[in-house]
């Protein structure tokens, strides 16, 4: 039965529209009433409504989706778009929470880094939101010319992380 509804699924987003997410989402109801807790079903409808602008509806449909045991690479990129939205409605302590839970599952996924680097950033923390892209860029960028400079790289990382740190050691407000 899952190889018919990733079927579906699949031919529902061949044909979306990202500037008029209303059809795809019309097209989701339907399977999501007939398989309320299937875990792609639930991710998708989210990525939908999320899609549409509809920021806070998706954010249950992605948290149930990883509760009902979504997997692989579709949990990492649920992770992602989950983080991000959270980011979005301005809830950067529990995007940063989903972040580290999503690195420390998928440590080496780029994207991941990529867009927890944005919620550092929305944290007030410009430093470790470029110095995390710089190790990103060291670790996972493969250019003869960068080669040489990749320790260079990671240690202006660590210099920019530390400065970060040492401000939430003078601010009040530090975690």
């Amino acid at each position: 039965m899952s190889d018919a509804i990733d079927a579906q699924l699949d031919a529902i987003f061949a044909a979306r529209n990202r500037e008029d997410m209303q059809p795809t989402i019309d097209a989701l109801l339907p399977i999501h009433e007939e398989h309320p807790e299937h875990p792609r079903v639930l991710y998708e409808l989210g990525g939908a409504y999320d899609t549409a602008g509809a920021e806070a509806t998706a954010l249950g449909y992605y948290e149930r989706a990883m509760e009902r045991g979504l997997t692989g690479d579709l949990r990492r990129r649920c992770f992602l778009q989950y983080g991000s939205t959270l980011r979005n409605l301005g809830r950067i302590d529990d995007s940063l929470r989903a972040f580290a839970r999503a690195r420390a599952e998928f440590p080496e996924s780029v994207a991941l880094g990529a867009f927890e680097a944005l919620t550092f950033h929305a944290d007030g923390r410009p430093n470790t939101a470029l110095a995390s892209l710089l190790v990103l860029l060291a670790d996972h960028v493969d250019a003869p010319e960068l080669d040489r400079y990749k320790p260079a790289l990671r240690g202006n990382a660590d210099y920019l992380a530390s400065l970060d740190a040492e401000d939430d050691d003078v601010r009040p407000e530090a975690r």
